[in-house]
């Protein structure tokens, strides 16, 4: 092997390395997060899928530049097409994660409560109304009802919360089904490479 060939493998290798543990990492990490609905961490998660799947191009680029040219053997054309089917599916993984952010921000933003409408008044104020209003007496029973003065002001029930992560339960299963699909579309690469090397 020349020095030439064994600076591509080197390269080969460091981008197989520093490329695929991380973006295995951060797709599969993904699904626990979306179930957590935490999409910071998913927003964070999809910036590594897209910058790591990136430098997967060199791996791709730096083995097809390894072959020179023998695309004629069975397991390198296996090796590559499983390569581009797997890109293919990380751009579908990346996509559904940028989708389950949405998903999660809008959920969140719906369940903040709504500002009130007006301010309950305060006793003191409560008081001094009764008060200016010149100490009218009311005969027995012609007041508000007994128990509606003990109730105090009504507030609509709130409306069911979601689950955390519902909103984006499409997503979650599609990039947890997709990602273990990638990483075994990566060990059988790995598997044709270390046979055939």
């Amino acid at each position: 092997m020349s020095s030439a060939d064994r600076l591509l493998l080197f390269l080969h290798l460091g981008f197989a390395i520093f490329a695929l543990g991380p973006l295995t990492a951060a797709t599969m990490a993904t699904p626990r997060y979306i179930r957590r609905a935490q999409p910071g961490v998913v927003r964070y998660l999809n910036r590594a899928t897209r910058v790591y799947g990136l430098l997967t191009l060199g791996i791709f680029l730096f083995g097809a530049l390894l072959a020179h040219g023998r695309f004629d053997q069975m397991w390198l054309s296996a090796s590559m097409t499983l390569f581009i089917v797997a890109l293919v599916l990380l751009f579908i993984v990346e996509r559904d994660q940028r989708k389950a952010v949405h998903k999660l921000e809008v959920a969140d933003a719906e369940r903040r409560p709504a500002p009130a409408a007006a301010a309950p008044q305060s006793a003191a104020e409560t008081a001094a109304a009764e008060t200016a209003g010149g100490g009218a007496v009311t005969a027995p029973g012609e007041g508000p009802a007994a128990g509606a003065a003990d109730a105090g002001p009504t507030t609509p029930e709130p409306a069911p919360r979601a689950p955390l992560g519902e909103p984006a339960k499409v997503e979650t299963g599609r990039i947890a089904t997709i990602s273990g699909v990638v990483a075994l579309i990566w060990l059988v690469i790995l598997v044709l490479m270390v046979w055939n090397a």
